[in-house]
């Protein structure tokens, strides 16, 4: 059972990766209909195409390799002119590589698609466009965070008592049952019982257990009323804590070992719907968090492979490949865990995989959007400093010349792509020790 969970788990990811992928290329596809611009094919995937169909003038597929996708737009740069048509002696290889985009590009204008290019829009329409898939993977991060956070809630500590601790140990003791001899815990000497809900400590009403938690932590030795609901009524009970060392969370969020007080009661833990905006206030604070890995990508990636090859752990918050994504959602759904636990942890992984996507496109590097909005702007403001210049429209910029960076990055990406999976492989993040 556990083995048919950890590959429920991973299919599950991977449908999930698929519909994300979809999504980001339907991000690009609709403003791009919308505005007019020839879409020749809508791809989901890399490679040889395993099943397609053409409605209208685009056809839509899924190739072999599950590792993003795309749509063909025409005229993505300008057509070729007569000055570019012989690549020169001098760096042969990359004005190779200039020629045959510029060929490419050329067939897309091909027909109609000469009057509807993409090059020819406004630059607002062309950032609109491009940013239009790396926005559906934020929109799609929001709704399941939403619903992770809103609609599954997050677990937290009721008020409810789960257990009430028949004796106090030492702390530190490896003791796990009480002895004839050890005082009963002053939870079981007031009365509590399981199943009782808190409704004060001490005059003061509590909606959480932290609340009270924190009110019978500083009261030592003395005595504490705690009113509680038992079945309907309200009891109103006697305790005084002792003086035990515990350990404590800090305002700071550090746990640390100090003496408190201590009655010895345990509360419900139970999944608590969060306000509608938790989620996507979740959803944007994870985002800055990914900038910062993005911005130290290489650095990251290269600590990564380094872990790898001297047998160091990896560093959880590290970045992860498509394999290493699919090996903890496995694992999430293999463990000894309520549904409901797994299924809020998987929709946890795919949100983070879109906000790893809605930021990565935005890198302004080309092939990623990120650098076809960078390109767009470049020419918007040759047309504006044309215009205040009082001369004649610019020719439009011809991203073509960026083909050889183009493959630099994509080389960057494979290799960068290659040493997570293996990392992923070998030495993959350990989420339950």
């Amino acid at each position: 059972m556990t083995v048919l969970a950890f590959v429920i788990g991973v299919v599950v990811l991977v449908l999930g990766l698929a519909v994300s992928i979809a999504l980001h290329e339907i991000g690009h596809l609709l403003p791009a209909k919308a505005f007019g611009v020839r879409v020749g094919q809508y791809m989901i995937g890399f490679g040889p195409t395993l099943w397609s169909r053409r409605f209208g003038e685009t056809e839509y597929g899924v190739k072999a390799l599950p590792l993003g996708g795309y749509i063909s737009m025409a005229g993505m740069y300008p057509p070729s002119s007569t000055e570019d048509a012989a690549p020169s002696r001098r760096g042969r290889m990359f004005a190779t590589m200039i020629q045959d985009a510029r060929a490419v590009n050329d067939e897309t204008l091909a027909g109609d698609g000469a009057g509807r290019a993409f090059y020819q829009l406004p630059v607002l329409k062309r950032v609109v466009i491009m940013l239009g898939g790396p926005a559906m993977n934020f929109l799609l991060a929001l709704v399941l965070f939403a619903i992770m956070f809103s609609g599954i809630g997050v677990q937290t500590a009721t008020t409810t008592v789960a257990a009430v601790n028949e004796c106090v140990l030492p702390a530190g003791t490896e003791q796990t049952e009480c002895a004839p001899g050890d005082p009963a815990s002053p939870a079981a000497a007031g009365g509590i019982l399981p199943g009782d809900v808190i409704v004060s400590v001490d005059g003061a009403d509590v909606e959480t257990f932290a609340e009270a938690s924190a009110i019978i932590q500083e009261s030592p030795e003395e005595p504490v009323t705690i009113v509680v609901d038992r079945d309907g009524a309200r009891e109103s009970l006697q305790v005084t804590p002792v003086l035990a060392e515990r350990e404590v969370q800090g305002a700071d969020g550090e746990v640390r070992t100090a003496e408190v007080g201590f009655v010895g009661m345990t509360a419900s833990v139970e999944y608590v719907p969060q306000p509608i905006w938790q989620g996507p206030q979740a959803a944007i604070e994870q985002a800055g968090q990914v900038v910062g890995i993005m911005w130290q990508l290489p650095v990251r990636v290269y600590e990564t492979a380094v872990d790898t090859f001297t047998g160091a752990g990896r560093d959880p918050n590290g970045p992860l490949s498509v394999v290493g994504a699919g090996r903890l959602a496995g694992e999430v759904a293999a463990t000894d865990q309520p549904i409901v636990n797994r299924v809020s942890g998987i929709l946890a992984l795919l949100g983070s995989l879109n906000i790893a996507l809605f930021i990565f496109n935005l890198i302004p590097l080309l092939p990623l959007d990120g650098g076809h909005v960078v390109v767009a702007l470049w020419d918007g403001v040759k047309r504006l400093w044309a215009r205040l210049t009082r001369r004649g429209d610019p020719r439009p910029v011809d991203a073509t010349k960026l083909v050889p960076v183009t493959y630099v990055v994509v080389i960057g990406l494979i290799l960068m792509g290659g040493t997570l999976i293996l990392a992923d492989i070998v030495n993959p993040v350990q989420l339950f020790g």
